[in-house]
This record gives structure tokens, C-alpha cells and sequence, in this order.
């Protein structure tokens, strides 16, 4: 369970304390939740000294997951973004070892689904890299991927289909892969915990649902009312019984 990034001046004071340096801001958020989407990466290339040095801030079962370059996902051929996919995953972030999460891939909303660009582009995605395991989940944002040929696609593959609780872009619900990940993107700055109770539990039944089947659950709070998310992440942790003392 966790955030996406982990700067944000809003949440100095609801969620970090005002007197904390902001050198500290990553080591708090992974002490207090599960995971942290890394949404830079989807912008440009990081560092090899930042990458280590955010593999050492976090406890050892912490997770990153790391959104994929737009340079590969905003082509007009998905298929053709190898090289841009081995660029991408030789930037170093290898060196988180096991606190590597799931390589989030997110497509722009306008991309309807083509089966054949969209198998090349899952064969191109590696199960590993430097000896390192990688797992791919795909962010479709069109409708059109509504689609047991895309379904099956991701099965083939292992790639799991992120779940999206979002206004505009579809929620698509389908089991894929060896874990899920939802993106959720509709917290209320009225609601203290940026979701209702009821909507929480519904998310921790979900998880808990995949729990059972033996898969591994990643859930992030986004959008909306981004100032909530900490407070939504660690209502969501409380109900499924996984919150840090």
C-alpha cells in the first residue's frame, strides 16, 4: 500500500512534521507505508547514485514501483520501443535488488488497443535484468482495451492490467499475472481519509481477494486530492491489518 513520489509540500504538516528535512521525507513515508510510486522516471533518466541511495533509505521489504519512460509508451509503434526499453532499464535502477516492484507501463488515453502493436510490445518486455527479476504491469487508458484478446495478451506474458479507480479512464478488472496493481485517483479533500470508509473496504476486499489466490497486491493512492493520499494509504493499510507500529 502506498503514494505516488514522496515530495509534495502539502503534506508538510498533515503528514510530515513541519521540522523534518526534506533529505528525511523518503525514509519517514517508508517507515509509515508499504510502497511509493516513482513517477519521475517517467520523465527522464535517474542517476545510479540515486538509486542507491534510495535503495538504502527504505526498510528491507519496502517496494518500488517505477513508472516506464514516456519514450516508450508515447510512440506511434508500441512495438518498435525495445531499444527505448533497454535504454530505460539500464539507467541503473537494477540496484534496488528486492525492492524493485512492478514496472508500471502507461499508455496515453488517446492509444486504442491494436493486437499486433500491443503483442510486439509485451514480447519486448524482459522477465529480468543484470540478474534482477522484473515484473510489467500495463496502464491501458481507452476503452477499447476492454478486450479478451488484450486479456490474453497480459496472461501470455505475465503482464499484469492495472486497475484504475479513475472518472474518465476505464476500470478494467482482470487477473493476469502473479500480482495485481490498482491506481487509485479519486480522493476527496472533504474526507479526511481521501476516500469513504465504505469505498476503503471495498479496496481492502479486493486485496485481500488476491491475498488469498497467493498473489502479491499493490495498491497506490494517486490523484484527486493529492494532499490525502498519506491519510488514505494509511486508512487502507489499518483495515487490512498491515499498518507499522
Amino acid at each position: 500500500m502506498g503514494i505516488g513520489g514522496w515530495t509534495y509540500p502539502p503534506w508538510r504538516g498533515p503528514f510530515y512534521p513541519v521540522e523534518l528535512p526534506q533529505s528525511r521525507e523518503l525514509e519517514f513515508a517508508a517507515q509509515r507505508l508499504g510502497a511509493i510510486e516513482i513517477n519521475a522516471t517517467f520523465y527522464g533518466r535517474q542517476s545510479p547514485a540515486s538509486w542507491r541511495k534510495w535503495a538504502e533509505s527504505v526498510p528491507d521489504d519496502f517496494k518500488f514501483a517505477i513508472k516506464g519512460s514516456r519514450f516508450c509508451v508515447s510512440r506511434t509503434r508500441l512495438a518498435d520501443a525495445g531499444e527505448g526499453i533497454r535504454t530505460f532499464l539500464d539507467q541503473g535502477l537494477t540496484a534496488l535488488g528486492p525492492k524493485l516492484g512492478p514496472i508500471l507501463w502507461m499508455l496515453a488515453a488517446r492509444r486504442a488497443f491494436d493486437h499486433d502493436d500491443i503483442a510486439g510490445f509485451l514480447h519486448q518486455l524482459p522477465p529480468c535484468h543484470d540478474g534482477v527479476p522484473l515484473r510489467h504491469a500495463i496502464e491501458p487508458r481507452h476503452e477499447s482495451f476492454r478486450d479478451e484478446r488484450f486479456f490474453k495478451l497480459c496472461r501470455d506474458h505475465g503482464v499484469a492490467i492495472v486497475f484504475d479507480d479513475h472518472e474518465e479512464f476505464p476500470s478494467i478488472d482482470a487477473d493476469t499475472a502473479s500480482f495485481s496493481y490498482a491506481r487509485l485517483q479519486r480522493m476527496s479533500e472533504d474526507i479526511e481519509t481521501g476516500y469513504e470508509a465504505a469505498a476503503l473496504e471495498r479496496f481492502a476486499d479486493r486485496a485481500r481477494s488476491h491475498q488469498l489466490a497467493g498473489k502479491d497486491a499493490y495498491l497506490f493512492m494517486i490523484n484527486g486530492a493529492k494532499v490525502r493520499a498519506p491519510a488514505a494509504a494509511l486508512a487502507l493499510q489499518r483495515q487490512l491489518g498491515i499498518a507499522p507500529a
